[in-house]
C-alpha cells in the first residue's frame, strides 16, 4: 500500500508543480460511501448471521485534476463485506489507482481503468458497488484520433478478479484494440446527410498459461466484432457481430467449441409513440481472464440480458433473468403511445401505456459424431438462431401512466412471468432448496404519487404476486413521504400469505428514515429482507435473508 501512497504524492506533485509553472489551480474532488449492517438472529425467516455480528462496505474515491492531467485513488474497506456480496472482496487497501493525459487527439491513462469496445461483446470493463462487480483492468489504455470522425483505442493490462487489502489481478494479460468511423464526420459534404452511419471493429486476446496436463489448452484467445449504428430521420438501428475461438473453461466444461455473439436493434419513435425491437444469439460465449472461473466471477465481455429491467420488489426480487453463456437465443419488443390530452381515453393530462415481452430460450445443439469430436474437439454443432424450444424466461408488462390532477399521478402495472429455475436456479424456498422446474407467476402493481403540500409527497405502492409454485402467493405496501429537499421516510411490508407451509406465512416489516444535505446523505433502516435476487444488466447474486440494522452514508465534495 505504502508504493501506491508514494505514487500518487508523486503525481499530485508533479500536478502542483505544473499548476504553479502555468498559473492554474489544482483541483481535487471524490466521493465516499459507508454502508453499515447489524444482524439478529432470526430462525423464522432463516437469516444468515456473521460470527463478527456486524459488516462494512465502503470506499472513497480521492481525484485531482490539473489541465490536462488526472491522477485519482480508491481507498476499499470490506470488514468483513456485507452478507450476500461476493467473498472475493476482504480487507482494506488501495483498489484503484490511476493518472492520465489529454490533449488535443490523445488521451493516455495507465494503472487502473474502465474501458468498452462497442456494445461490449468483446471487452467491457466496469464496476456495480451495489452488484459487487469490479473487473478494472491495471496496465495501459490509449486513445487517438487520428482523422477527424475515427478514433482507435488500445488496451494492455491485467483484470481485477479479487480484492484482499489489495488488488489481485488475473495472472495472465488482456489485449485489445478498437477502432470506430463516423463517415458523417470522415466524408466532406456528409456532415448534413439525413443518414448517419457509423462503422466500429474490435479485437481483443487473452493470454493464460496452460495448467492442465491432460488437455492442451489454447494460451491465447482470440475475440473479435464487427457492429454499424444507422439513424436515419425517427429510425435506428444497431448491429454487432463477435467471434471467440475455441476457449475451454469451467463454464462449458472444457470443450472446444467455437463462441458467438450476435446483438441486434431497430427502433422507431416519434412524438407521442416510440416501438422497438431486440435480438439476440449466444453460443459458447463465456469469456473470462481466468479459465477456471464461474458464477459471478469477472466476465472480460458483456452479454446483456434482453429483458427490461423492473423496479418493483415482486417483479425484480423473485425472477429476474440473468445471461446464460453457454447459448440462448432471446428477443424482445416494446410498444410505448401515449394517448393526447383532452381525448376520451387522453383526459386532461394525457395517459401513457407500455407494452414489453422478452423471451429467451435455449438453442439447438446438435452433437457430433466421434470421429469429429476426436479430430478438433467440437461437441455440437449449433444452426444460427435456432432454438430447442426450451423456454428460459419469459416476461410481457403491461404499464398504464395516469394523471389526474396536478397533485395525483398513477401507475399501474401487470407483469407475466415464465421462469425455469432448473436453468436460472434464482427461486430457493426458505430451506435454500430450489425447485424444480418453471415458475409461473403473475404480479399486480398499482403506484400513487400525491403532492400533499409544497415539496411534500406521499408515494404508496401496492403490489401483489400470484403464482401456484414456489412459496406461493405475496403481497407488499409500501408508503414513503418525502419533505424536499430534506426528509424522507418510508414503511414496507411484505407478506407470504400463500405459502403451503402454515408456519412459512410470513411477514417481513421494514422501516427506513434518510436525511439529506446538499451533495451529502445518512440513511437508517431496520428490519426483515427476505432472501432473492439482485440483477443489474443481466448479471445477478443472490442476497441471503436478513433482520437488522443497516447505516448507510455517502457524500461527495
Amino acid at each position: 500500500m505504502k508504493k501506491y501512497i508514494l505514487s500518487l504524492i508523486t503525481v499530485c506533485s508533479c500536478l502542483t508543480f505544473i499548476a504553479q509553472e502555468q498559473n492554474e489551480e489544482l483541483q481535487i474532488s471524490g466521493n465516499f460511501q459507508v454502508l453499515a449492517q447489524s444482524y439478529n438472529e432470526d430462525s423464522l425467516i432463516r437469516a444468515d448471521v456473521p460470527d463478527e455480528l456486524m459488516t462494512l462496505n465502503s470506499f472513497a474515491n480521492i481525484i485531482a485534476r490539473k489541465g490536462n492531467f488526472q491522477a485519482g485513488l480508491r481507498y476499499e474497506s470490506y470488514l468483513p463485506s456485507q452478507l450476500g456480496y461476493p467473498t472475493n472482496f476482504k480487507g482494506s487497501g488501495i483498489g484503484y489507482r490511476f493518472a492520465s493525459y489529454k490533449d488535443d487527439g490523445i488521451a493516455i491513462t495507465v494503472g487502473n481503468f474502465y474501458e468498452q469496445f462497442g456494445n461490449g461483446l468483446t471487452l467491457r470493463s466496469f464496476e456495480d458497488r451495489n452488484l459487487g462487480l469490479e473487473n478494472a483492468l491495471d496496465g495501459v489504455r490509449v486513445l487517438i484520433e487520428p482523422i477527424k470522425g475515427l478514433t482507435v483505442k488500445g488496451v494492455y493490462g491485467k483484470m481485477r478478479l479479487d480484492f484482499d487489502g489489495r488488488i489481485i489481478n488475473s495472472e495472465g494479460f488482456v489485449r485489445g484494440l478498437d477502432g470506430e468511423l463516423s463517415l458523417n464526420e470522415a466524408i466532406s459534404g456528409w456532415e448534413d446527410k439525413k443518414t448517419k452511419i457509423t462503422l466500429g471493429a474490435s479485437f481483443v486476446s487473452k493470454f493464460q498459461a496452460d495448467d492442465r496436463l491432460d488437455l492442451n489448452l489454447p494460451e491465447n484467445v482470440g475475440n473479435y466484432s464487427g457492429r454499424i449504428n444507422v439513424i436515419h430521420g425517427n429510425w435506428r438501428m444497431m448491429a454487432e457481430v463477435a467471434e471467440k475461438i475455441n476457449d475451454p473453461s469451467a463454464d462449458n466444461a472444457f470443450i472446444f467449441n467455437k463462441g458467438i455473439a450476435i446483438l441486434g436493434n431497430l427502433t422507431y419513435s416519434q412524438k407521442g409513440f416510440a416501438i422497438s425491437g431486440d435480438v439476440k444469439y449466444i453460443d459458447n460465449y463465456s469469456y473470462r481472464a481466468d479459465r477456471a472461473l464461474q458464477g459471478i466471477a469477472p466476465f472480460i465481455n458483456f452479454m446483456p440480458a434482453l429483458t427490461k429491467q423492473h423496479s418493483y420488489m415482486l417483479a425484480s426480487q423473485f425472477y429476474a433473468y440473468a445471461t446464460q453463456p453457454t447459448g440462448e437465443f432471446a428477443y424482445m419488443g416494446e410498444v410505448s403511445y401515449k394517448f393526447k390530452k383532452d381525448t376520451p381515453l387522453g383526459g386532461k393530462y394525457g395517459t401513457q401505456i407500455n407494452l414489453n415481452y422478452s423471451r429467451a430460450t435455449g438453442i439447438e445443439k446438435n452433437r457430433t459424431s466421434t470421429e469429429a469430436f476426436l479430430e478438433n474437439g467440437v461437441t455440437y454443432e449449433s444452426p444460427l438462431f435456432s432454438s430447442n424450444g426450451e423456454v428460459y424466461f419469459s416476461d410481457f408488462n403491461a404499464e398504464i401512466k395516469k394523471k389526474f390532477s396536478k397533485k395525483v399521478k398513477t401507475k399501474f402495472t401487470y407483469f407475466n412471468f415464465i421462469y425455469n429455475n432448473t436453468i436460472n436456479q434464482g427461486a430457493p424456498l426458505l430451506t435454500g432448496k430450489q425447485v424444480k422446474g418453471n415458475v409461473y407467476a403473475d404480479v399486480f402493481v398499482a403506484e400513487a404519487n400525491i403532492k400533499t403540500k409544497s415539496k411534500q409527497n406521499l408515494r404508496i405502492v401496492a403490489q401483489g404476486l400470484r403464482t401456484n409454485q414456489h412459496q406461493g402467493d405475496w403481497v407488499s405496501l409500501v408508503m414513503e413521504y418525502t419533505i424536499s429537499p430534506h426528509w424522507n421516510f418510508a414503511l414496507l411490508d411484505s407478506y407470504n400469505f400463500g405459502n403451503k407451509i402454515d408456519e412459512n406465512k410470513l411477514h417481513y416489516p421494514l422501516g427506513s428514515l434518510a436525511y439529506s444535505e446538499g451533495a451529502h446523505r445518512l440513511s437508517f433502516e431496520y428490519g426483515k429482507r427476505r432472501a432473492g435476487l439482485f440483477c443489474v444488466g443481466g448479471v445477478c447474486r443472490v442476497v441471503p435473508a436478513s433482520n437488522g440494522l443497516t447505516l448507510t452514508l455517502t457524500s461527495s465534495f
